[in-house]
């Protein structure tokens, strides 16, 4: 990620917030995981539709979206592993 505006974490921190309370609620760790992967996959669809001028663009520009997104969740997931991997006993305490 290049330039993080000052309310990034904020609302990532939201997100993640209501992924714990649906844990909490007695929903598996993994539906919940899956359920934020497909949100995250259905709003970033949308926000390429948004920037397409019709279908064909969209269709033109599929490859490239698809090689954006990808790349910046392996960098971001990447760097939480190696955040949990360096502070496990901190993070993981009961």
């Amino acid at each position: 990620m290049s330039e993080i505006d000052p309310e990034f974490f904020k609302r990532a921190d939201e997100h993640i917030g209501l992924a714990n309370e649906q844990i909490k609620n007695g929903i598996g760790q993994g539906k919940v995981s899956a359920s934020f992967l497909y949100s995250a996959s259905r709003f970033n669809a949308w926000v390429a539709a948004c920037a397409a001028k019709d279908e064909k663009d969209l269709l033109e520009d599929k490859e490239e979206i698809l090689k954006y997104f990808v790349e910046e969740y392996q960098k971001m997931l990447t760097e939480n592993i190696d955040d949990y991997i360096n502070n496990f006993n901190k993070y993981m305490k009961d």
